[in-house]
């Protein structure tokens, strides 16, 4: 069974806590040099979504079909840290509304990453656009998001930034 985005990026999360514990668990007197592992893969993606702004602004179902691209990446530094990043991208991802038959393309990227000695930040952005045929059936979607936490738990830096706009 293929995992969905969801499943995936929850397998490669518990993956990165996994490693990253072994880090700050392992002894500190002796790390080597970064040590990288990378993966770069694809996988079929089949996802329902309302554009609201659609058939004249009645909105429309629309299901999306093609491949979502992921690279995935974890470094272990020679200090003991973790560095980890992600980027999802559609690619040949496209669909047809269900009242309209108007065709439809899903385009953008997801990029997540976080690096961790002792404390953690992260960095999370996300568009994603559903692009239709005609004026006013583009869906824009846009998530950043930012936390910093010191080392003794203190959160130093929190932003949020989310938007869904039709165009």
């Amino acid at each position: 069974m293929i995992p969905n985005k969801k499943e995936f990026k929850f397998m490669l999360s518990m993956i990165a806590v996994g490693m990253l514990m072994i880090v700050l668990l392992a002894p500190t007197t002796a790390f080597a040099a970064a040590v990288t592992f990378t993966s770069s893969q694809s996988f079929p993606i089949d996802l329902v979504v309302f554009v609201p702004c659609a058939a004249g602004g009645a909105g429309e179902v629309v299901e999306l079909t093609g491949n979502l691209h992921d690279l995935f990446s974890v470094t272990f530094d020679s200090r003991g840290g973790v560095h980890v990043t992600t980027l999802d991208n559609p690619q040949g991802v496209t669909g047809y509304g269900m009242t309209t038959g108007a065709k439809y393309q899903a385009t953008g990227e997801t990029r997540d990453g976080f690096n961790s000695v002792v404390g953690y930040e992260e960095t999370y952005v996300n568009n994603f656009k559903i692009i239709g045929q005609g004026l006013g059936n583009n869906f824009l979607v846009h998530d950043n998001f930012h936390i910093t936490v010191n080392a003794d738990g203190t959160v130093t830096a929190f932003h949020d930034n989310f938007s869904v706009v039709c165009k």
